[in-house]
């Protein structure tokens, strides 16, 4: 049995990620500070005996007694609404977080995984985007704390390695959903779903012809626990290569659902990212792996997730 520490542990990913390790029986000890995380999140697990729960902002100093396998570093903001909301710990926790962690995973010896995003490719120039692109970011614009909290974590991981000699992973994480999403994170697939089961009209900003490429958590976690089995210290990009414009997607969200909701259209937000695809062929090759949860089976998923919290919202 292996101890798994994971910051951000109480988020979207970070929960489905201790679920999954503690049913392979696995110690979690899962740290969060709720600041975009969530008690109802960890609440189906929390009595499990291999499951730990530390009320902690990583950006602050790190004491963990126990001996630790495995360092998962995924406490972050990762929506626009918050790290908009929340710049500076933003920054804070991609950078003082990501040096607290490293220097954890050092003292214990254990393998550290940085949880990336697509984000460091910015704006790109070039489709689909592969590990070896350097990214189109603007450092000083509104998304900036965020993609620059992010290259930077990525900078300091690879340093650890060279330096000291630290077993780092880092996954560079695509557009993902399922089950655990925040219904007001501000991203599509909440956003869509949600106004599409009350009838409202599905807010697309643009013209809704920039691309997304969306993967099913469960995807994300299967590529995960793949990449901490391998030997390979460079970024892998994770998600699913299956590209379609938003506008795309919010009709596909309205057939699915069976709502009559209509289409409005919004000023596009500053640096908002025009196309979003992950070339996978490091993921294919190196890791074997590749997303298997088709499209209409995630978003059913998710649709029933969402619809349940809309009832709960409403008692």
């Amino acid at each position: 049995m292996a101890r798994y520490l994971i910051t951000g542990g109480a988020g979207f990913i970070g929960s489905h990620l201790c679920e999954s390790f503690l049913k392979q029986g696995h110690h979690v000890v899962c740290m969060d500070n709720y600041s975009t995380g969530a008690a109802e999140n960890i609440a189906g697990f929390t009595a499990h005996p291999g499951f730990t729960f530390v009320d902690h902002n990583v950006s602050r100093y790190i004491e963990v007694q126990e001996p630790l396998d495995y360092v998962l570093h995924f406490a972050s903001p990762a929506s626009p609404v918050d790290y908009l909301e929340l710049p500076i710990p933003t920054l804070k926790v991609g950078a003082l977080g990501t040096h607290n962690t490293l220097g954890l995973a050092k003292a214990k010896k254990a393998v550290y995984l940085l949880a990336s995003t697509s984000e460091v490719y910015g704006d790109p120039l070039v489709r689909p985007q592969s590990e070896e692109y350097w990214g189109n970011v603007n450092p000083i614009g509104p998304r900036g704390v965020y993609d620059e909290a992010k290259r930077f974590a990525e900078a300091m991981t690879m340093a650890y390695h060279r330096y000291h000699g630290l077993d780092t992973r880092i996954v560079r994480i695509f557009n993902t959903y399922g089950p655990r999403m925040r219904m007001r994170d501000g991203r599509v697939v909440p956003n869509f779903i949600s106004q599409a089961l009350k009838g409202e009209p599905l807010t697309v900003y643009g013209q809704g012809q920039q691309t997304r490429s969306f993967q099913y958590v469960d995807d994300l976690v299967a590529g995960i626990h793949k990449l901490l089995a391998a030997d390979h210290h460079l970024p892998v990009n994770i998600g699913n290569p299956h590209e379609m414009t938003v506008l795309e997607f919010a009709k596909k969200i309205i057939e699915i659902t069976g709502s009559k909701s209509t289409i409005v259209y919004k000023p596009l937000p500053e640096d908002d990212p025009q196309v979003r695809q992950p070339d996978i062929t490091k993921a294919k090759k190196l890791l074997g792996w590749e997303p298997i949860v088709a499209l209409e089976e995630g978003l059913a998923k998710t649709i029933d997730y969402v619809r349940a919290k809309l009832k709960e919202q409403k008692q």
